[in-house]
């Protein structure tokens, strides 16, 4: 089995330290702030599409369910895409997708189509797998195998702090628009398509930018044998995923939580406000 993605110290020849890596892992650093940006504006739609398709807190969380689910489904996938095209190239191919995934937006709105919606977010969710797949080794390779892991935790700081902007963003375009179900849908289509244009000139900039080439090691420095094999991997394995769970989870109620009247009755925009306090607040704690 390949070794983890975040690491990227193990299977390929590492830089050394040679060299300066500030301007690509600017560039890098860019990525981890989009996607985490993205992955925040679901805590937005969760309330937005709840309302507009007037669904059970069930029926409303198949989006973080068909998000999340296509990490687990495209994770090994995209490393296989990556091994056979190369780092850079699985970047852009990651972004395009991705891009592709919040132009799905726009016609999903139009149709008021809750599958449509859930479809696009496993496009979206699929692409922001392929990225993180490609740029975590990058980000530990461009440098010394001793700063690798501070490398990793600043450009996650960037990530969080997308997390972070997100819920306002999302409020002040999405939440604070609209009557009426046709109405309310169509605030969704105009931040996405910026989002997908964005995307797809990131895309276009990685296609022309130079970046250290991650070469895979010799076949005498790879240990053979599964992942599954590493008992502490697996232990930490499974404890990310149940502090993500429960962490992605309040979030995605926030909102509606705090729209509640025996809670505090907040308009929608007005709480996604404290949506942005929870999660910049995470990035504190961590």
């Amino acid at each position: 089995m390949a070794s983890s993605p975040t690491t990227g110290t193990s299977n390929f020849a590492h830089s050394g330290g040679k060299g300066n890596y500030a301007v690509p892992l600017t560039i890098l650093t860019s990525l981890f702030f989009m996607w985490g940006f993205i992955t925040c504006m679901n805590d937005i739609l969760i309330p937005h599409l709840k309302a507009i398709f007037e669904m059970s807190y069930t029926q409303t969380m198949l989006i973080q369910f068909t998000f999340f689910g296509a990490y687990a489904l495209m994770s090994l996938p995209s490393g296989w895409v990556v091994e056979r095209i190369g780092y850079k190239n699985g970047i852009v191919v990651g972004l395009t997708v991705t891009g592709v995934g919040a132009l799905m937006f726009y016609p999903a709105a139009g149709m008021e189509s809750y599958t449509f919606f859930l479809a696009g977010f496993f496009v979206l969710a699929s692409g922001i797998t392929l990225l993180q797949v490609a740029a975590n080794p990058f980000v530990a390779i461009l440098g010394t195998p001793e700063t690798a892991s501070s490398r990793l935790n600043m450009t996650q700081a960037f990530n969080s702090l997308g997390t972070t902007i997100a819920p306002v963003f999302g409020a002040f375009l999405i939440l604070s628009n609209g009557e009426g179900a046709q109405a309310e849908a169509a605030t969704v289509q105009g931040p996405y398509i910026g989002i997908a244009l964005a995307l797809f000139a990131i895309a276009a900039f990685f296609m022309f930018i130079k970046l250290p080439v991650i070469e895979n090691a010799s076949d005498d420095t790879v240990k053979s044998g599964s992942a599954w094999g590493y008992r502490h991997l697996v232990l930490g394995a499974g404890a990310i995923f149940l502090y993500v769970g429960a962490e992605v989870s309040i979030g995605s109620f926030m909102i509606n939580f705090f729209g509640e009247d025996f809670i505090a009755g907040l308009t929608e925009s007005e709480a996604a406000k404290y949506v942005a306090l929870y999660w910049g607040g995470a990035t504190w704690y961590l």
